[in-house]
């Protein structure tokens, strides 16, 4: 194909790394031998307003816009200091960037930086960072010192501005056009205007035949608009399409034509077969005027009418085939790592830069009735193999220069985390990765001491309601004591654990939401949870609740649609009433009040009661029911078709003669070198020389895996009573050091 695209994400979504969306393009595209150029938008933008230049253009628009206005105080403190912003903002900037690590002693100082309102509560930073080093305090200092600046630019500049998120409010539930449109129509903001004069430079550049913008979220909507716009006034024969995770689920029953006034294509779902047969219409000069376009899950305007077309036979590709991603055009040194609140996981999202990646397309549970499961993105579950998942893995390693992998599964599978550890290992790659899991059983302890040793440092899961009468309702397959006792895994295996937490669920009783924040306290105390975060049941037009409400007791409100004439826009959040009557919406600042709390290890000893200003009924759940779940035999029986797997090194090898009552007998002392300490054990001669021959056959980089039958039909060829020496000392010191039973 000779045509030529530019793929953008419009501002903002993420600071510290680009959202993958446009590099899975790319890395298919390249395997159609089609060129194609990427941008992240979003970082140009805040790179160019948060520099010296960017920052005296920005202080003298809001002095003018603020003429003969009543500033607040902290507005009135930033412009009397904007000399002191100007001055520090290229260290500060180049300092999160990675570029500058020095200035943390001068930025701890605190004498550095000019401070405003988001500085306020200082007294806690000994508090939240007494334990981390003076890079961490200083990169929340100059996060803090950005926000002060964001405040400026809101009150003073565009009310619309936000670090991760641009004119929000008007994508968020935008059930009609109307509003959106109307902001179109007035003249660009100042915002704006930056975001455009970096598009002109790029369209003038690249010079693309198709102009793809990804949309993966309400805040990058308006710019997406906007961009388009822009475009079609001083480009008019580039054609434009839309699609990413917005279309995805807000878009699906468009019909309002005034959206193709900006766009000439909207897909929905997986791009790769729609953007092909995109690519092969618009290169066999058709068009949407004259005969029909072979199209796939795309919208387009036809005779005045927003159309669906879906009349191609193309299937959709399978995940071997879509390429590696590819991160090449973007800015990767250029990003900012920052430090905005003090929780663990929302620490990682925000700070450095991970490579996303996928092991498996869709959710290989997809039951859960508030997730939207009725959409190709949950619902079509295919894996990557493993071998392929590491063949990517190497080449984003060497294309990026980077070895973080953040796996952006909606639940990874855990075999499929099994097979990658396995294969991690095998290769001898050092990467640190992180995943989204669901808290099941199949996550042993063994298991989680194989996914650390290949680079695992952090999980994160969703308890959702920690109540298992509503887990069941939700149709989440856990249990609480479950959950407890896979946490605990995690934790003892060196493993970060991070729960989404839900609270307003329908039918959730004020007693349940009490005694699933009970049960949060107890997960807290006992240490098997790191991180956690409180949100409030939404209801989707596309998860099952949203499908069929009546039967979860809830009722919906319609939207009262300004310019419903015009046809609709978005259609994914659903406003309604919970038949209990409950206002769940009151329990939020508790909630969340209390986990910032329990993050921190303390107030465990707290009432319930105080952390609201309401009356609550006391919980029911016991104040020992975590402990007691965690306290329960485990049976030590193992499965004949279990794989064992051993990750240490060789041992030393000793002989000695033992001798009791005038016997005496040979024995072998072995001594192994563990990563952190060494360690020995003594068996018999015979049993000793079988072990270290068979440990050397259960390392990963062999390539036979042996079960536990295999195992010991091996021992039984020369030496008797298997189960006798598997239980033995020898033998659980090694389970101690990586031995694992999978």
């Amino acid at each position: 194909m000779k045509s030529k695209l530019l793929l953008i994400t419009p501002p903002f979504t993420q600071l510290n790394t680009p959202y993958p969306a446009t590099a899975y393009i790319k890395g298919f595209l390249n395997t159609l031998n089609v060129t194609s150029v990427q941008a992240d938008l979003g970082i140009e933008v805040i790179l160019t307003l948060f520099s010296k230049e960017g920052l005296k253009s920005l202080f003298k628009e809001g002095n003018l816009k603020s003429k003969g206005k009543e500033l607040s105080a902290n507005s009135k403190r930033i412009s009397a200091l904007q000399e002191e912003y100007s001055k520090t903002i290229d260290s500060v900037i180049a300092f999160l960037q990675g570029k500058n690590p020095t200035l943390a002693l001068q930025i701890c100082q605190e004498d550095y930086l000019p401070e405003a309102s988001r500085f306020a509560h200082l007294e806690e930073l000994d508090w939240a960072f007494g334990s981390m080093g003076t890079q961490d305090k200083a990169k929340h200092l100059a996060t803090l010192y950005l926000e002060d600046i964001s405040d400026y630019i809101v009150e003073c500049v565009d009310t619309n501005f936000g670090f991760s998120r641009y004119a929000e409010r008007l994508g968020r539930s935008a059930n009609s056009f109307d509003e959106l449109y109307e902001a179109l129509m007035q003249e660009p903001t100042y915002i704006d205007a930056v975001l455009l004069s970096i598009l002109k430079e790029r369209i003038e550049t690249v010079q693309p035949d198709l102009f793809l913008i990804s949309v993966p979220f309400p805040g990058n909507l308006y710019s997406a608009f906007r961009s388009a716009q822009w475009l079609k006034k001083v480009h008019p024969e580039i054609k434009i399409t839309m699609g990413g995770g917005f279309p995805n689920t807000e878009l699906r029953s468009l019909s309002d034509a005034r959206v193709f006034e900006f766009f000439d294509f909207i897909t929905l779902d997986d791009g790769e077969a729609p953007i092909e047969e995109l690519l092969l219409s618009l290169e066999n000069a058709k068009t949407i005027n004259e005969e029909p376009l072979s199209l796939k899950r795309t919208f387009i305007l036809e005779n005045g009418k927003v159309v669906y077309k879906n009349n191609s036979t193309k299937p959709d590709y399978k995940q071997a085939q879509v390429g590696t991603p590819d991160y090449s055009d973007l800015l990767l040194d250029k990003y900012i790592s920052v430090i905005e609140i003090v929780n663990p996981m929302h620490r990682m999202w925000s700070d450095g830069r991970w490579n996303k990646l996928t092991m498996a397309h869709g959710c290989y549970w997809g039951k859960c009735t508030f997730c939207d499961i009725s959409l190709d993105y949950i619902k079509i579950y295919e894996p990557v193999t493993a071998n392929l998942l590491c063949d990517r893995i190497e080449e984003l390693v060497i294309q990026t220069g980077q070895n973080g992998f953040h796996f952006v599964d909606e639940a990874a599978p855990p075999a499929l985390m099994r097979a990658l550890a396995l294969e991690i290992l095998r290769r001898k790659l050092s990467i640190t990765w992180w995943t989204n899991i669901r808290f099941e059983k199949s996550f042993t302890a063994d298991l989680c001491l194989l996914l650390k040793a290949s680079g695992c440092i952090a999980v994160s899961g969703g308890l959702e309601v920690a109540s298992d009468r509503l887990l069941k309702l939700i149709d989440k397959g856990v249990t609480v004591e479950q959950v407890a006792n896979v946490t605990q895994h995690f934790t003892e295996a060196g493993i970060m654990v991070h729960s989404y937490l839900m609270y307003g669920y329908p039918t959730q009783t004020i007693q349940e939401t009490v005694d699933s924040l009970e049960m949060v306290r107890q997960l807290f105390e006992v240490g098997i949870l790191q991180s956690g975060f409180w949100h409030q049941f939404a209801m989707t037009a596309h998860s099952p609740v949203g499908i069929d409400p009546e039967a979860f007791g809830v009722i919906p409100v319609s939207p009262v649609l300004k310019g419903v004439e015009n046809g609709l826009f978005a259609n994914n959040d659903i406003d309604f009433k919970d038949k209990t009557g409950i206002d769940h919406e009151k329990f939020s600042y508790g909630l969340k009040k209390s986990l910032f709390n329990f993050m921190h290890g303390i107030c465990f000893d707290y009432e319930l009661q105080d952390w609201f200003e309401f009356k609550i009924p006391k919980t029911k759940i016991a104040s020992n029911f975590i402990k007691n779940a965690l306290a329960k035999e485990t049976i030590l029986t193992v499965k004949p078709t279990a794989k064992i797997i051993w990750l240490g090194g060789k041992p030393e090898i000793e002989y000695f003669t033992k001798s009791k009552k005038g016997n005496t007998w040979e024995m072998m002392r072995m001594t192994f070198h563990h990563k952190k300490e060494s360690f020995d054990i003594q068996t018999n001669k015979e049993e000793g020389e079988w072990l270290v021959a068979i440990l050397t056959q259960l390392t990963v980089t062999n390539n036979k895996v042996y079960t536990f039958q295999e195992l010991k039909t091996e021992f039984e060829k020369q030496l008797e009573d298997f189960e006798l020496f598997w239980y033995s000392k020898p033998i659980h010191i090694l389970r101690d050091y990586g031995l694992l039973i999978l």
